[in-house]
C-alpha cells in the first residue's frame, strides 16, 4: 500500500471515528432526557396497546329502538334478527315521534318502525315495507348500520319467500345467486392488526421528525453550534450523527413495540423478512429526519419545531392512507401525497408484515422512499450550511 492510499485510509478512518463520537454524544444527551425517553417508551408500548384495543372502526353495539305496530310473530322475528355484536336492542317506544326524538337526542342510532298488518300482509302475499331511520352523524358507522340492516331485512324476505314457494313446490325453479367470499392476508378480519400497525407508523413518523429536529435546535438554544463548527467536525457530520442516533432509537422502539405488543398481545403476523422491514424502517426514519432537520434550520427553539410538526406531520398522517383509504381521496390530494414518504412506507409495512412480499414487489415504493430521503436530507444539509454562512 503506497503512501497515498495510506493517507486516504487514515482520513476515512478519522472521519468515521468523528461520526461515531458525535453519534454517541447524541445518544448520551437523549439518555439524560428522562421525560422524553418515558414518552417514547409509552408511545411504542402502552399507547400502541390502547390504539389497537380501544379504537374500532367497525360497527359495534349500535343502539336500536323499535316501534312495533303489529306485535305479531313476524314482527318479533324481524326484531330478533338485529342482534349483537352489531346491534344492541334498547327497547320499544309506543309513539314513532318518540323514536325520532331519541335519534335527535343521540341516545339511539337506529329506529325501526314496523307498521300494523305486517304479519297479515305477509301471509296474504302482499308487498309490505318497514321504515328504518339511522343517525348518520358518524357517516361511516351509519353507512355500516344501513348495510347490515339491509342484509338482515333481505335475509328475512328471502326466508319468507323460501317458505312460501317451498310449500308450493316451486322453490327449485327460483333463480338464486350464492356469494362466496375469499379474504386474503387477514382471514379473521381482525381490526386490531391494522390499528396497532397504523399507530406504530404514526409514532415512527412523529419521532422521526421531532427527535433530529429537537436535537439540532437544542444546540442552537444552548449555543453549542458555534463550538461544534470550530471543532474539526463538518456540517455533514453534525447532521448525519443526529440522524443516525435518532434512527437507532426509533429502531429500538419499533422492536420494543413488536416484541411487547404487536405479536404477543394482538398476534400480528410477520410473514415477510424481519431484516428487510427494519432496513426499510431505517430508510424511512432517514427520510423523515430530513424533514425534521429542514424544520430545525428555519426555527429557533423547540416550541417552534412543534408548531412546524403540526403543519407538516398532520397532513401526512391523515392523507397518506393509514387513516383513510388512499383511493377514496380526491385526485389532487393523491398527487400531492405522492411526495409523502409515509405513503410508500405504509405499503412497505403492510406488504412485509401481513402479505409476506419482498423487494421484488415493493421495489417501486422502496425506490420512492430512497429518492425522497436523499432529496430531503440534501436539502436540509444545504439549508444548514446556508444558515451558517
Amino acid at each position: 500500500m503506497n503512501s497515498g492510499n495510506v493517507a486516504k485510509f487514515g482520513a476515512v478512518r478519522l472521519w468515521t471515528l468523528r461520526l461515531f463520537v458525535m453519534t454517541r454524544k447524541e445518544l448520551l444527551q437523549l439518555r439524560r432526557d428522562v421525560p422524553l425517553l418515558l414518552f417514547l417508551i409509552y408511545s411504542f408500548s402502552l399507547s400502541a396497546y390502547i390504539s389497537g384495543a380501544g379504537i374500532s372502526m367497525q360497527l359495534s353495539n349500535a343502539r336500536l329502538l323499535v316501534h312495533d305496530g303489529d306485535h305479531s310473530a313476524s314482527s318479533r322475528e324481524l326484531i330478533h334478527r338485529f342482534q349483537e355484536p352489531y346491534f344492541q336492542f334498547e327497547g320499544e317506544v309506543q309513539d314513532p315521534k318518540e323514536g325520532v326524538k331519541r335519534l335527535d337526542q343521540g341516545t339511539a342510532m337506529l329506529f325501526l318502525d314496523i307498521p300494523s298488518r305486517f304479519h297479515e300482509s305477509i301471509g296474504g302475499g302482499e308487498p309490505v315495507s318497514v321504515q328504518l331511520q339511522i343517525d348518520t352523524t358518524n357517516a361511516p358507522q351509519g353507512l355500516s348500520a344501513a348495510s347490515y340492516a339491509a342484509r338482515i331485512v333481505g335475509g328475512f324476505s328471502h326466508d319468507l319467500a323460501s317458505l312460501r314457494f317451498g310449500s308450493s313446490g316451486n322453490l327449485l325453479d327460483m333463480p338464486s345467486i350464492e356469494s362466496a367470499h375469499r379474504v386474503w392476508y387477514n382471514q379473521n378480519q381482525d381490526e386490531t392488526w391494522f390499528q396497532s400497525i397504523a399507530h406504530i407508523l404514526r409514532m415512527i413518523t412523529l419521532f422521526g421528525f421531532l427527535l433530529p429536529a429537537a436535537a439540532l435546535v437544542r444546540e442552537k438554544e444552548h449555543g453549542t453550534v458555534e463550538q461544534l463548527l470550530v471543532s474539526p467536525v463538518t456540517p455533514l457530520q453534525i447532521m448525519l450523527s443526529k440522524v443516525l442516533a435518532m434512527t437507532l432509537v426509533i429502531l429500538a422502539a419499533t422492536a420494543l413495540a413488536m416484541v411487547t405488543v404487536l405479536k404477543p398481545v394482538f398476534g400480528v403476523p410477520v410473514k415477510g423478512s424481519v431484516a428487510l422491514f427494519f432496513v426499510l424502517t431505517a430508510l424511512y426514519s432517514f427520510t423523515t429526519a430530513g424533514l425534521g432537520l429542514f424544520a430545525a434550520t428555519v426555527t429557533r427553539n423547540q416550541a417552534q419545531v412543534g408548531m412546524i410538526a403540526l403543519l407538516v406531520i398532520a397532513p401526512m398522517l391523515l392523507l397518506s392512507g393509514i387513516a383513510t383509504p388512499y383511493e377514496a381521496m380526491p385526485s389532487w390530494v393523491q398527487s400531492l401525497m405522492a411526495l409523502s414518504p409515509l405513503r410508500y412506507y405504509g405499503d412497505v409495512t403492510y406488504g412485509i408484515l401481513l402479505k409476506g412480499v419482498g423487494f421484488d414487489v415493493l421495489w417501486d415504493s422502496i425506490l420512492a422512499m430512497a429518492l425522497l430521503g436523499g432529496a430531503l436530507f440534501g436539502f436540509g444539509l444545504w439549508r444548514f450550511r446556508k444558515q451558517l454562512e
